[in-house]
This record gives C-alpha cells, sequence and structure tokens, in this order.
C-alpha cells in the first residue's frame, strides 16, 4: 500500500538529489528516509530511484512518477491548510529562501516574532545570496532584493529599498570627499562580488553605469560594512545594513550629484501554486513590520 511518507521521501530525494540532503530537509535520518523511498517502490512495483556509490538518478519511472507524487504532496498540504485555516490557525511546513544579510539583520527577527503568534508553523529558513530554483530545490517562497525577472514566479512587494555610497569619517579626511563621479573613479571601492559588480545611478531621467577600481571584492554585505568603517574605501550598499551606522555618524553619505539606483525587497513564489494561508500571512505581516517607507530607512534618516 502506498503511503504518504513514502511519496514525501521520494519527492524530497529527487529534488535534493541525495538522500542525505533530502533526510536534513525532512529533519529525518537517513535510514529512514532510505527506507520509506524502499518501501515506496516495493509498493509501486518499480525502481524509481537508481543508486550508485557516486551518484543518485532518477529512473524513467521516477520521472513518470515525481510530477503526481508532487501534486499529491502539494493536494494533501494544500488540504491540511484549508482545514487548519477553518479552525482558524496557520500549521505545517514552510520552507524560505531569503539573502544572508537581509536575512541577518531584519528578516531573521521578523520570522521569530511570526512564529510567536504562529506556533504551529513548521518553519524552515535557508540564507543563501544566490538565486535558488524554488521548485527543484523545494521552497515554497523566497525573498529577493531587485527586479524578479523569472516569468515562472510570482512576485509580492515587500518593501522599498534605498542604497547608498558610504565611507567611514576617517576615510574621507585622507582621501578628500568626491563631489563627481569623476572623483568618485580616483577612489578605493569595496564592491560586492557574487553577481555583477556596477555602480548605477539616475541623472535626469537616464541612467549611468560605472565599473569602479576594486580596493576589495567580497560577496557579503555585512564584509563590506566592517570595510567601509575600517576606512578601506567607499562603498554602496542597501540602507538596511547601514542606517544604524549613518545614524551614528559610523559611516556618511557620499554625494555624487546622482542618485544611487534602488530597488525592492519582495517575496517570490511559484506561478504554478496558489499561495498557502500561511505564505499570504507572513507576506501581510512582513509588510507590516517593515514598513514603507520601511524602519530601517526611518533610522537612516537621521543622518541627513
Amino acid at each position: 500500500m502506498m503511503k504518504f511518507e513514502g511519496i514525501a521521501a521520494f519527492v524530497a530525494v529527487a529534488e535534493a538529489g541525495s538522500i542525505s540532503e533530502a533526510a536534513r530537509r525532512l529533519g529525518l535520518p537517513k535510514s529512514v528516509v532510505s527506507e520509506r523511498l524502499a518501501e515506496l517502490e516495493r509498493a509501486l512495483g518499480a525502481q524509481l530511484i537508481q543508486r550508485t556509490t557516486r551518484k543518485l538518478t532518477i529512473t524513467l519511472d521516477g520521472t513518470a512518477f515525481l510530477e503526481r507524487g508532487r501534486r499529491m504532496m502539494q493536494e494533501m498540504v494544500s488540504a491540511t491548510a484549508e482545514m487548519a485555516e477553518r479552525r482558524g490557525a496557520l500549521v505545517g511546513p514552510l520552507r524560505i529562501s531569503a539573502p544572508v544579510t537581509f536575512g541577518v539583520l531584519h528578516l531573521g527577527p521578523a520570522l521569530c516574532a511570526f512564529l510567536g503568534e504562529h506556533p504551529g508553523i513548521d518553519l524552515s529558513l535557508e540564507l543563501d545570496d544566490r538565486f535558488v530554483d524554488l521548485a527543484a530545490d523545494g521552497y515554497d517562497a523566497a525573498i529577493r532584493h531587485g527586479h524578479v525577472r523569472d516569468a515562472r514566479l510570482v512576485a509580492k512587494r515587500l518593501a522599498p529599498s534605498r542604497r547608498a555610497l558610504v565611507a567611514s569619517p576617517d576615510y574621507l579626511a585622507k582621501r578628500g570627499t568626491p563631489r563627481s563621479l569623476a572623483e568618485l573613479e580616483k577612489h578605493e571601492a569595496l564592491l560586492y562580488s557574487f553577481r555583477q559588480a556596477d555602480w548605477r545611478f539616475q541623472a535626469g531621467g537616464r541612467w549611468i553605469v560605472m565599473r569602479p577600481k576594486p580596493g576589495l571584492r567580497v560577496n557579503n554585505g555585512l564584509i563590506l560594512r566592517e570595510a567601509a568603517l575600517a576606512g578601506l574605501g567607499i562603498t554602496l550598499l542597501p540602507t538596511f545594513v547601514i542606517a544604524n551606522e549613518l545614524a551614528s555618524g559610523a559611516l556618511q553619505r557620499v554625494d555624487v550629484g546622482v542618485e544611487p539606483e534602488g530597488a525592492e525587497l519582495h517575496i517570490a513564489y511559484s506561478s504554478e501554486r496558489v499561495a498557502s494561508a500561511k505564505l499570504r500571512a507572513l507576506t501581510q505581516y512582513l509588510r507590516r513590520k517593515f514598513g514603507d517607507p520601511p524602519y530601517w530607512d526611518v533610522v537612516a534618516k537621521a543622518s541627513r
């Protein structure tokens, strides 16, 4: 007899690419996941996964069953959530991906408060600056900073995000404060290296793209902030990273006469799925928690 636990194990293994990773996502011992998968294969009379010492491959039968398994999983999750919603409760798993810096500084504290109000939700938050594939990697939603161009995703705006050029007072005292893009090009730039490191500015209805000389490249906003505080150069960061430092004067804005490109924070989910009650509640909660303008811009405004 085919069991729901076996289907869940198979879908998790197929999406994770390994039994070990599937076990981690499910919060189960690897041996339990392996046994549930084997039990499902016996019930179906077919091998779904080809296992070798080096890799795991989905068989033709497994590929044929995978989409049906996903639909069955989604139907079960949706039915459980619907019954809970009828009782006024939000319960069940919710797996979210988010950028590292924003997750540490703002999303994490907000989610802790959200879970305090909805203890029945089994939340899994994974911080990663790469753009994860929501369906393939098994996420219900992802927090994105910037444009969401993937047509397979539905994006809901959470809050606006501003960026600012900043440097420490010591650096500006030693090197001088640039007042134009031409002067800015002569300074040490601290660049975010995970994606394209261009600095974009808006002037007179057009965009100006600058490729500054790097003094440091790093794929983490918190380290860029620390490098700026240490006087290593000028960096362009979202205000949600540097709000407190701007308010205290530890970092100063650098005004070069043009406005840095802004962005928006979104929560995105697959267009093939209807947003669950949990996800809708989380979206509404984060919008209220962050505010418009967001609370970090209110703090940063004290520096002007």
